[in-house]
């Protein structure tokens, strides 16, 4: 199977009668992971779902682990790649384990129900989220942050190859956000996982991503290694207000100027 976890050539995002993206071009392998950052409304949100395939491209291909995506079943899409959403709908009552299983349904058949093993993977995904103790509580009762770290841990137990995650810090605290970056990290670097991200903190994509994706909302974008993109006077450009960068022995920072 193909190295690379995600190809893309010649995209073009649309929406509207606007065009958010015009011929991206990039490949993201195993064990990388890229930051998608720019203003309110650039498309991020929309390009990361036309990569998870739930919204056709106006141009262009797209391919998951050597495949073309609209070649691929949405059984096969979901057992490779998985996809964060920046808010979840809970219509019904659940527990906490019930909703971290659901991340096993793109591997079970029609008539078939989670095995010991599906169970034990999703009560390992709710241990490394900080959530074990909650297997049993409603999904009701949950805070926001909570609510978020169990998304995170149904993403994980669908053991996808590719993880799309469209704002993964939204309700978390400082601890907890720097706890996922550093779980996704992990996980990329042991497990071979690939992962876009789409982040609003400067900072933390420069510590966590490797390469980074800069979305103008006009077609425009620049994307390469986070050490030659993320420079302030690009930044500048982005977010239209002024950065600075400052550094403490081999670490920069970027901030608002």
């Amino acid at each position: 199977m193909n190295a690379n976890r995600l190809d893309v050539e010649g995209l073009a995002v649309e929406i509207g009668g606007l065009t958010l993206v015009r011929d991206l071009r990039f490949h993201l392998a195993a064990g990388e992971r890229l930051a998608i950052l720019g203003r309110n409304g650039a498309g991020k949100t929309t390009l990361l779902h036309t990569l998870a395939g739930l919204r056709a491209p106006g141009a262009g291909r797209i391919a998951l682990c050597g495949e073309d995506l609209p070649q691929l079943t949405p059984t096969q899409i979901a057992q490779r790649r998985g996809l964060l959403l920046q808010h979840q709908l809970d219509a019904f009552p659940a527990s906490v384990l019930e909703t971290a299983l659901i991340g096993r349904h793109p591997w079970l058949g029609r008539w078939t129900w989670e095995s010991r093993a599906d169970e034990a993977l999703a009560r390992d995904s709710l241990r490394v989220v900080g959530l074990e103790a909650f297997a049993l509580r409603d999904v009701h009762t949950l805070s926001g942050g909570e609510r978020q770290r169990l998304a995170i841990a149904t993403l994980l137990t669908q053991a996808p190859q590719l993880a799309l995650l469209d704002e993964p810090l939204s309700h978390l605290d400082l601890n907890h956000q720097v706890a996922v970056l550093d779980l996704f990290s992990r996980r990329v670097s042991d497990a071979g996982l690939a992962v876009v991200m789409v982040l609003h903190d400067i900072n933390l994509a420069l510590r966590h991503a490797d390469r980074a994706l800069l979305l103008f909302g006009d077609g425009r974008h620049v994307i390469g290694p986070v050490a030659e993109v993320m420079q302030a006077e690009l930044l500048t450009q982005l977010y239209g207000h002024p950065l600075r960068e400052l550094a403490d022995g081999e670490r920069r920072y970027l901030v608002p100027g």
